[in-house]
């Protein structure tokens, strides 16, 4: 079992470098993104894990299925092909499906989430 509590202290997250870096591009500030996977690999068709930003804003075409909870902070998303945008804050979850375009808007100076993600097609 894998617990992600709220207010619990924060994973040890391994430097992942810039949006570019896990495949997405960056729109606004110097961006660093952090994580750990803790289940499953990036070979595997599930996995999960924590991430982390910094604040700034970036683009990315989800390369996998994913559903995560925010931990801490705050972070708008904006699905590009509906225009919706949505605010979250901690406790806050959502669903995104593979090959969706978002933006994602770090609002505050750091996000931390959980996630599990599925590459495998539905």
């Amino acid at each position: 079992m894998f617990a992600f509590k709220l207010g619990q202290p924060p994973e040890a997250l391994d430097a992942w470098g810039t949006p570019e870096d896990i495949g997405a591009v960056t729109l606004e500030g110097p961006v660093q993104v952090s994580g750990k996977i803790v289940f499953g690999s990036l070979e595997t068709p599930v996995s999960g894990g924590f991430y982390a930003a910094t604040r700034g804003r970036y683009r990315v075409v989800y390369p996998f299925h994913e559903h995560a909870t925010l931990l801490e902070g705050e972070l708008e998303l904006t699905d590009e092909t509906t225009g919706q945008t949505e605010i979250f804050g901690p406790g806050d979850s959502w669903i995104i499906a593979k090959g969706m375009p978002v933006i994602w808007h770090i609002r505050s100076a750091l996000i931390r989430k959980s996630y599990i993600c599925a590459t495998v097609d539905l």
